[in-house]
């Protein structure tokens, strides 16, 4: 079975928005620190994956929420590097309270991409062996994401505190400019379940991106989302909301 870790952590103002709940940014990072913090007492930290010439990119995350950790809350958060294929690396992570119930759980999937050519590799026996993940055949896939048929669009320059140490957007940084364009009202009204997210391409520093989106309100109500530079997609979302 593949190699559990767990850390605390205190919710801390400035992780939150006006309605005192964890942005995902926030949790992004925290999710991302306790994995880099696993790879660190395995001996697999990035320094390492730096001698193949290799970096971890993120893919995919697929979010089921049941709340959203609040300012202030002490929780857990546990990650397990579950399985991989020859390409992929499939990673959960789980929130929790306290009292040890479920807040939040991501699926996530890595690969790691070749520093040099900015082209996926395959995983490297040697970097995925301590992980214990179970070895698997199949690739993993997440429901599909409806397209933007009929939205609005706002545009976003990519500032220098958006790019991380690879020189690209910090993947956290999409979730910012999908989320943003909801507005106020939505946002402060309505709490998300479901996220569903596909990264596409790299943005880099400089670029003006286009957040599109529209909300449809039937049976549930999900907002769905395009972050492009013209006509190509670099990243893509559905989510799920309820009203509070």
């Amino acid at each position: 079975m593949a190699v559990k870790y767990t850390r605390t952590h205190e919710v801390a103002y400035y992780e939150c928005d006006v309605n005192q709940t964890m942005t995902f940014p926030a949790m992004i990072g925290v999710a991302i620190k306790t994995s880099e913090e696993q790879s660190d007492t395995l001996n697999r930290s990035a320094e390492f994956v730096h001698q193949f010439g290799l970096t971890w990119v993120i893919t995919n995350y697929h979010f089921k929420i049941n709340r959203l950790p609040k300012v202030g809350e002490v929780i857990q958060i546990a990650t397990q590097a579950m399985e991989y294929n020859k390409y992929f690396c499939y990673r959960n992570f789980w929130f929790y309270d306290e009292k040890g119930n479920e807040l939040l759980m991501i699926e996530s999937v890595f690969v790691l991409m070749d520093i040099k050519n900015r082209k996926m590799a395959s995983v490297p026996e040697e970097i995925i062996a301590p992980f214990e993940s179970e070895k698997i055949k199949r690739i993993k896939r997440f429901p599909a994401i409806t397209k933007v048929t009929n939205g609005q669009s706002l545009p976003y320059r990519v500032r220098f505190y958006d790019i991380d140490s690879n020189q690209h957007v910090n993947n956290a940084m999409y979730f910012n400019w999908m989320i943003d364009v909801l507005g106020f009202d939505f946002l402060t009204t309505h709490v998300p379940q479901v996220v569903n997210i596909r990264f596409d391409k790299e943005v880099e520093y400089g670029n003006e991106v286009m957040s599109h989106y529209e909300i449809i309100a039937e049976d549930t109500i999900e907002s769905r989302h395009e972050i492009k530079i013209g006509t190509q997609l670099y990243c893509e979302a559905n989510i799920s909301w309820i009203e509070k």
